[in-house]
């Protein structure tokens, strides 16, 4: 295994908005918030969870252990009214949509997580820490739901550095209800509440009822990896509400840093339109898996910073076949220039803020030279190893496009 190097890797942290040496001990805890399988993996969800994962082959590749937990949202207000809508039982539609984003993510070559909570199966924590909460004078109990109240944990909007305006806009977009009457904050957020009557429910000190969304990460990340986190992922539309709420919460249940560094994706948009299901715009990974290596859509995706908010062309995929085309023919190929600048390259670009499109770059820029001769006969050898870094394997034929 390398030694670790000096150097730190360089991380954006969202909430001291800057780019900051990322410096965890040898084994680095990682928790990324999953789906809610109540649909398939689109190009957005791929798009998080590549990142990261190209993040983890980089710190594994300097010497780190890495804990990668990423949770399964198998209960909450999105996948229930979709089960209901296609009249099943809604563990039977988490379970379907849950084996197909594990095929894609094995097509997508990401490496295995530490471990993968299922939200059901934590719901007994969930309680016991709404329970803390209201012990430690954090809740407010309105006819059986019980409220994070906002006011008791000063610094509520550190995560974000949102304003309170901004902060109750994203609150209605993305499942808070500002608007509640029984909320004392339109920025207080529900930490448990009665089920619906085709709902499911389990018993809890506030009667029958379900978990509030950020309760659930909360619990999870607590019972799989401690109440320290060295680094928090996901889109950087859970900076807030979910982030937000989930530090808070966290904090003051544990009275422990819930999150040494924040790091958050950019969004994908589909032509110039926001990539939703409510338009049907949405570009499946599996679908997109019938007609293309897989290869090619993780070398698509490395052509943006993953902090830039992007937009997917059909035609991406065919420079991304192309591309591959190039590398695999030069991993077989001869001899190459030297291919050490090119590795100390492409390793400085990932320490450089995780900077993809660079790294691609170099990757590239290899195969050319292997592909127009040269007298390094290792130059194909190390081609392969950097492309694997990037979680590319160049070891298996191309497959054709369409």
């Amino acid at each position: 295994m390398r030694a670790l190097p000096l150097a730190a890797v360089l991380l954006f942290d969202t909430s001291r908005q800057a780019v900051v040496p990322f410096e965890p001990g040898p084994e680095v805890r990682l928790y990324v918030c999953g789906i809610t399988p109540y649909d398939s993996t689109h190009l957005g969800h791929a798009n998080t969870y590549l990142t990261y994962d190209l993040l983890i082959r980089r710190l594994e590749d300097r010497g780190h252990t890495v804990k990668l937990v990423r949770n399964i949202t198998d209960v909450d207000d999105s996948i229930l009214p979709k089960a209901r809508e296609l009249g099943i039982d809604f563990l039977e539609l988490a379970a379907a949509e849950t084996a197909r984003f594990h095929g894609d993510m094995v097509a997508l070559n990401t490496r295995p997580v530490f471990n993968e909570p299922h939200a059901t199966q934590w719901v007994a924590e969930m309680v016991e820490m709404v329970q803390t909460l209201d012990e430690k004078g954090h809740t407010y109990n309105v006819d059986g739901t019980v409220f994070f109240d906002v006011s008791t944990f000063e610094s509520f909007g550190a995560v974000s550095g949102y304003d309170e305006a901004t902060m109750i806009e994203f609150a209605a977009e993305r499942g808070g209800h500002p608007d509640d009457p029984r909320q004392r904050n339109p920025l207080d957020f529900i930490l448990w509440q009665p089920s619906l009557d085709d709902e499911p429910s389990w018993p809890s000190p506030w009667g029958p009822g379900r978990p509030g969304w950020h309760i659930e990460c909360s619990a999870m990340a607590k019972g799989t990896i401690g109440e320290t986190i060295d680094l928090h992922g996901g889109g950087s539309d859970l900076i807030f509400p979910h982030h937000e709420c989930e530090r808070a919460q966290s904090e003051a249940a544990n009275g422990v840093t819930f999150v040494t560094h924040w790091m958050h994706c950019g969004m994908v948009a589909y032509e110039g339109t926001k990539m939703s299901k409510s338009l049907g715009n949405l570009v499946f990974v599996c679908e997109l898996s019938k007609t293309a290596d897989p290869r090619a859509i993780r070398l698509a995706l490395m052509r943006h910073h993953y902090r830039t908010d992007w937009e997917w062309f059909d035609g991406d995929i065919d420079a991304a076949a192309e591309l591959l085309d190039r590398l695999y023919a030069a991993a077989n190929a001869g001899n190459g220039p030297d291919p050490v600048p090119y590795a100390k390259r492409l390793r400085a670009a990932l320490d450089d803020d995780l900077d993809a499109p660079a790294a691609l770059a170099e990757l590239s820029a290899l195969a050319d030279g292997i592909n127009h001769g040269g007298s390094d006969e290792s130059a194909p050898t190390i081609l392969r190893e950097l492309a694997a870094l990037c979680g590319v394997d160049l070891t298996a034929p191309v497959a054709p496009l369409y």
